[in-house]
């Protein structure tokens, strides 16, 4: 059964950082786009970076560009999310997903495998 699986979240403060990643297993995702969304208490589940097959089709919500930085291993069938200057905004539980096509995409609807989730908190 096809699973992804995220860790790296944590508690940080105003300004640093955090690397989420995102490790499939029981198949192969390096043919399909992958996303990182996140959904905050009380909000709808947001997009927040999406990554084609291929690693060069790149998508990001406004508030987290130049901040942020998705990137895929397909050899190690492992997605990452790196984010710097983190602000309190940015607390959510973040969710890695994959989708059926090959393409990157901003729609959660288009995704149709999901991991559990990963806590990030930021503090002041």
């Amino acid at each position: 059964q096809a699973q992804l699986v995220e860790s790296g979240g944590g508690l940080v403060q105003v300004g640093g950082s955090l690397r989420l990643s995102c490790a499939a297993s029981g198949r192969t995702f390096s043919s399909n786009g992958m996303g990182w969304f996140r959904q905050a208490p009380g909000k709808e589940r947001e997009f927040v970076a999406t990554i084609d097959w291929s690693g060069v089709n790149i998508y990001y919500l406004d508030s987290v560009k130049g901040r942020f930085t998705i990137a895929r291993d397909n050899a190690k069938n492992t997605v990452y999310l790196q984010m710097n200057s983190l602000k309190l905004e940015d607390t959510a539980v973040y969710y890695c997903a994959a989708r059926a096509g090959a393409s990157s995409s901003t729609d959660l609807l288009g995704y149709n495998v999901w991991g559990q989730g990963t806590q990030v908190t930021v503090s002041s």
